[in-house]
């Protein structure tokens, strides 16, 4: 049973330049922790172009800041093309502070940038922590290969700062997968902070039902956000051309941010395939892999979570540039037998992706891998967002008493 709390409050920050891996963990972990706590109340910063696409249960709402994109070679640029992007920022960076003042939350929680996008968010951290607001780090259990997240750090002495700033960092996987600072040099004080609350499982959201909920035996291909999905469908559907052995049914999810002419052309490449249906966005993705028989993808985190939450037997192709996330993810999950893989040269070739997808239905699913999964994130966060609440309103009550 849920239980009360009196009007506290959750603030959520997700820069969502890429895809839409922040915004979904959000959105999971505010869920989990409403439906545990009646009277909590969340409300999440969100620079993603299609946040208002997704529904949001009851006292969880989204604030929509100016859209930045990251571009492949990971530069960025304003959505809207005729702001520049220094304006763009400021006018983030003004709403996020403003948020935060108007809303008074008790607990902060910052997804994966530690000063949010350019800097943005650092202002608001001052704010808080002034206040006594509880300063949360929520990092992926895998950020970037070690060197790269180190030169990116170290260029923004963004270490120091987490350690100055934050009361706590959450990683959202277990120790035993991967450490997300694994080669840098992470102060002893900053490493007492870090808990590490295991993977964020999901669920079918209650009594809603996707318009492409299928009940026959589909193998699910996703990418994602899609951006920079479209070389992993061309693979699947070169398979299927070049193999007419291979008669298994897919699902292609080619995600919302796949650029226009990509999309297009997938469609019509998938129209010739009988095979393949193509789809171009579903918000219920996880009614999706929990009735697939396997899934295609590219191991982003939330994706990884699915695989993991619904059991299903899984091929990876990552993403290996300008992050390597993806990849180590890969490695890992298949070094412990929980997925297989192919790198981006493997699948290219249509033989060997067409031999990997008919292996696939027949793959054992994870929970046969003899690795413990460690589904317990959002348990442990809701544990102990409440102990911190308790403790918080026993603070209160011992200085009224005063």
């Amino acid at each position: 049973m849920a239980r009360r709390l009196e009007d506290a409050r959750i603030l959520m920050y997700s820069h969502d330049t890429f895809g839409l891996g922040h915004l979904r963990r959000c959105r999971a972990i505010a869920h989990a922790l409403v439906e545990d706590y009646r009277g909590l109340n969340i409300l999440i910063i969100s620079g993603a172009t299609i946040a208002g696409a997704f529904d949001y249960r009851a006292r969880v709402d989204f604030v929509k800041i100016p859209s930045v994109i990251k571009l492949r070679n990971g530069e960025y640029t304003s959505l809207a093309s005729h702001i520049d992007l220094h304006e763009t920022l400021k006018m983030r960076e003004s709403s996020i502070r403003h948020t935060a003042e108007t809303f008074q939350p008790d607990i902060f929680i910052v997804d994966k940038e530690p000063m949010g996008l350019k800097g943005e968010v650092e202002d608001t951290l001052a704010y808080l922590k002034a206040r006594g607001t509880v300063l949360v780090l929520g990092l992926r259990e895998i950020m970037d290969a070690p060197h790269l997240l180190d030169a990116e750090w170290k260029r923004n002495g963004i270490m120091h700062k987490i350690d100055q700033y934050y009361d706590s960092v959450w990683v959202y996987g277990p120790p035993d997968f991967y450490d997300p600072l694994i080669g840098l040099d992470v102060p002893a004080s900053l490493r007492r902070k870090m808990d590490f609350v295991g993977f964020l499982q999901r669920s079918v959201s209650k009594g809603k039902t996707s318009i492409n909920a299928r009940k026959d035996n589909y193998l699910l291909v996703t990418t994602g956000g899609g951006g920079d999905g479209s070389d992993l469908v061309h693979d699947v559907m070169n398979a299927y051309e070049a193999d007419p052995t291979l008669t298994q049914k897919a699902l292609v999810v080619l995600g919302p941010y796949m650029p226009a002419a990509e999309r297009a052309k997938l469609v019509q490449k998938g129209e010739a395939i009988p095979y393949i249906e193509v789809i171009e966005f579903d918000n219920h993705m996880e009614e999706l892999i929990d009735g697939a028989t396997g899934v295609v993808a590219m191991g982003g985190y939330n994706t990884y979570c699915e695989i993991l939450s619904f059991d299903k037997p899984a091929l990876i192709v990552p993403r290996v540039k300008p992050r390597q996330e993806q990849l180590l993810r890969a490695k890992r999950a298949s070094e412990l037998g929980l997925v297989d893989m192919l790198l981006p040269e493997q699948s290219v070739d249509p033989t060997i992706m067409a031999e990997a997808l008919k292996r696939l239905p027949s793959r054992l699913p994870p929970s046969k891998s003899g690795s413990n999964m460690h589904l317990e994130g959002l348990d442990h966060i809701s544990q102990t967002v409440g102990r911190w609440i308790d403790g918080r309103a026993s603070h209160l009550a011992l200085v009224g008493a005063e």
